[in-house]
């Protein structure tokens, strides 16, 4: 916990749900009187969002894996500065869908061997981590699936395929091994009133 609000993050593979789960909760929080704000990287700020425009449509080899991950950083640092930090000084729950654990993955390990790049641009240009990670574990055919049944225009990763939810999915899972204290892995292959129970049990605790 920072001593300043909470900052909780959600992630996961394409289609594990974890929008769902984020607003369930963000609704559950807000039912017991907490202050809360809700966002999404990339974007949660103007310009960040502007940027989110050109990393997500597009074809799949739109951009570089080294081009990503200054764009995303980009994002990423308006976005702390204009909402996540102001939101936590001011003593509320900022709840994210999405933060460095996906560039870390996405750019850093799944698209190439770029994860110290990724960690070193992080350090120097974010320099906070979330109090509470929750990963939503899925089986990556069936993320996947859903994933491509919402098409839409933010479609760029899903067009990778399974195979790079499968090295997703794996990546994820050693990055709740690599941060044991932040990181709570949730089972998502469930019913949703299932996967929200022990999403709010989890983030109890931290909040207490």
């Amino acid at each position: 916990m920072t001593g300043q609000g909470a900052f909780i993050t959600f992630e996961g593979i394409d289609g594990s749900g974890k929008t769902t789960q984020l607003r369930l909760l963000a609704d559950h929080l807000r039912a017991a009187g907490r202050d809360v704000v809700v966002t999404r990287e990339p974007g949660g700020s103007e310009g960040a969002e502007e940027i989110r425009a050109l990393v997500l449509e597009g074809a799949p080899d739109r951009w570089s894996a080294e081009t990503e991950i200054l764009l995303f950083t980009a994002a990423r640092r308006d976005h702390l500065e204009r909402l996540i930090e102001p939101a936590l000084a001011a003593d509320r729950i900022v709840l994210c869908d999405r933060f460095a654990d996906s560039t870390r993955m996405y750019q850093g390990l799944s698209r190439g061997d770029l994860r110290a790049v990724v960690d070193q641009l992080h350090e120097l240009m974010i320099g906070r981590e979330p109090d509470l990670t929750l990963l939503i574990d899925m089986d990556p055919a069936e993320g996947l699936r859903r994933a491509l049944s919402r098409r839409g225009r933010e479609e760029r990763f899903e067009d990778f395929g399974e195979a790079m939810q499968a090295r997703m999915r794996a990546g994820f899972l050693a990055l709740a091994e690599e941060f044991p204290a932040r990181f709570r892995v949730i089972d998502g292959n469930r019913a949703a009133d299932a996967v929200a129970a022990d999403i709010r049990r989890a983030v109890a605790g931290v909040l207490a």
